[in-house]
Order: structure tokens, then sequence, then C-alpha cells
């Protein structure tokens, strides 16, 4: 049963299921069978979250996310760890540490995701209050810069023209210590949403990338290259594009394409079409890929750059030569 009050949040915090399809958004996208299971994606995000606002104890929301479909039940995790991110930064508790010691565990990388819609909904004040204590757990908090680009997903998505259209950058912030590096974060994820905002058409995903300034693009192709592989939407001959419009940019699109890869196997379901892309993203299978990001694991940084962005470098410069 749903709470009275969690419910009142939903209401207030979560777009109903039409509002995130891309004929609400306004987007430029032709519907095909490969848009509608990319646009299932954030609707997949919605359920997530009202499931995680109305429910009454972590049995619950466990068993609902667990009869999502594989490919999608990631996606569905973000939306419960971001209403649980909501309730425990305005209300108190530990429901998305529980979350993600558990069940969630092998959804982390989308988890930390989920963390950065709802910070697009908090107050900055809040903003020291989301990031759950997950010491001596997996990626923890190497990758907790994925909340900083599902926080620009997620502004990208909903308010396009502010933040595409004109190329807004938000003051800077100091997550995890590293304020100089929250702007690249940001591009990242505004890059991923670029993939969703153009239905996964690489000319026209190309083209927005090539409309922002060049110092943003390495950024913004990394988060391509996420989303392309991750949620997927585009066959192999469209990804062949994509990789040849990438141009000077192929290392980050494949340096985005390895964390995507890593994060699926991670959560034990790596489905056809990420697999398929990360190897035309990237010329190497889905074992080469994991090594990879494997090998250029980092949990320090080095004083100028977070651990986050060196572990980027070393996968980086294994496609430094990519043709």
């Amino acid at each position: 049963m749903p709470t009275l009050l969690g419910s009142f949040r939903r209401l207030v915090l979560a777009p109903q299921l039409a509002e995130v399809t891309f004929a609400r958004r306004g987007f430029p996208v032709t519907p095909t069978e490969a848009t509608r299971r990319l646009e299932a994606v954030p609707q997949a995000v919605v359920c997530g979250f009202e499931w995680g606002m109305d429910v009454r104890d972590q049995w619950e929301i466990e068993r609902r996310l667990s009869l999502v479909e594989p490919e999608q039940r990631g996606f569905a995790y973000e939306g419960a760890v971001m209403a649980f991110t909501v309730l425990d930064a305005t209300a108190g508790g530990t429901r998305t540490r529980d979350l993600l010691l558990g069940p969630g565990q092998p959804h982390i990388f989308l988890a930390y995701i989920g963390i950065g819609f709802a910070m697009a909904r908090l107050p900055r004040p809040l903003w020291k209050k989301v990031l759950p204590d997950l010491s001596g757990t997996p990626y923890h908090p190497v990758m907790s810069w994925l909340a900083v680009d599902g926080y620009a997903f997620d502004r990208a998505y909903f308010d396009t023209e502010r933040w595409v259209d004109r190329q807004y950058v938000p003051a800077p912030y100091p997550w995890e210590g590293a304020r100089e590096y929250f702007p690249r974060a940001v591009d990242q994820g505004i890059g991923r949403a670029l993939w969703f905002i153009h239905g996964a058409h690489p000319d026209q995903v190309a083209a927005a990338v090539g409309r922002f300034a060049g110092h943003r693009r390495p950024d913004l192709w990394s988060g391509v290259g996420l989303a392309a592989t991750f949620a997927g939407g585009c066959p192999n001959e469209g990804l062949a594009v994509l990789r040849a419009a990438a141009g000077e940019h192929r290392a980050e699109l494949a340096q985005g394409a390895v964390f995507a890869i890593r994060a699926r196997e991670y959560s034990g379901h790596v489905p056809p079409h990420s697999a398929a892309a990360i190897e035309v993203l990237t010329g190497r299978s889905v074992e080469q890929a994991v090594k990879i990001a494997d090998d250029g694991a980092t949990y320090s940084g080095d004083g100028s750059r977070p651990a986050y962005e060196l572990w980027r470098s070393r996968v980086h410069r294994e496609f430094s030569d990519l043709d």
C-alpha cells in the first residue's frame, strides 16, 4: 500500500509517463521499434521513482524491481534510488544506503545516476546529504561522479532549450572536493542526454555535439559513447557512422563505451545491443573492454584530478590511436 506522504511527493516531483516520451518533450525523433525501446528507459526510471516513493519497506521495492526485465532493471533502480535519495535528504534515514548495500549493489553505476536525478530536484544545500556511506564497496566513492552526470542529464532532458540549445553552464560545485572538475562531469551527462534527445540518430547526435564549444566536445562524446552502448537504440551500421563522425574524439567515444560495458557486466546482464556497440565503437570484445576498465581502475586522485578522471584517462589512452 502506498503511503499518503509518498504519494504526495510522487505527484509533486515525478513526471507522468507521458511527460518523458520523446513526442511530449518535443525531441526530433522518428518513431521506430528501436526508439520505442530507447524511450522505455526514462519510463522505467519513472516507474522506479513512483515505487520508491510509495513503498513502506525495502522488501517491497526489492520485489517490485526484481520483476522488471533485466535489460531495464538498472533504470528502474535509478528511479528508486532517486526517490530514496530525496526521502533521505529531506526526512532523514538510510533507505538509499540499505538498498545499495543489498540487491542494488550490482546496479551501483546507475544508482549514482539516480542520486543525480534527485540532486536536480533538491536545493544545493541538501546535496551534501545525498551520497550514502558505502565504504568498502566496489567503485565508491570513485564512480560517484556519475551523480553529477545524472544531474546534468536530467536538466538537459527536461530543460533542453536552456541546457542544450543555449548551452548553459551551471556554477561549479565541490563534488568530492574537486570543484574545477564539476563542469566536465556535467558535460558527460549532457552528452548522454543528446543520445536520447536525438533518438539515437548518429548524424543528428554528432551535429548536436558539434554545436558546443570545442573544449566541451571531448566530454560530450564520452557521454554519447556511454549512452549508445548502455541504452542502445542504433543498429550496427549507425554505430559505425557514429564512430566515424566522432573524428578526433573517437577515443572519448570509446572510453564512454568501455564504462558502459563495465556497468552492464557488473550488473550481471549484457544485452546483445551493448555487446555489439562495444565491438563497433572500440574494436574490442566485451571481455577485452572489461579488462581495460579494470586495468585502468584507480581509487585515489593525484591532487590535481579526481580518481574518476584518472581512471577515464587510463582507459582513453588505450584508444589514442583508434581510427
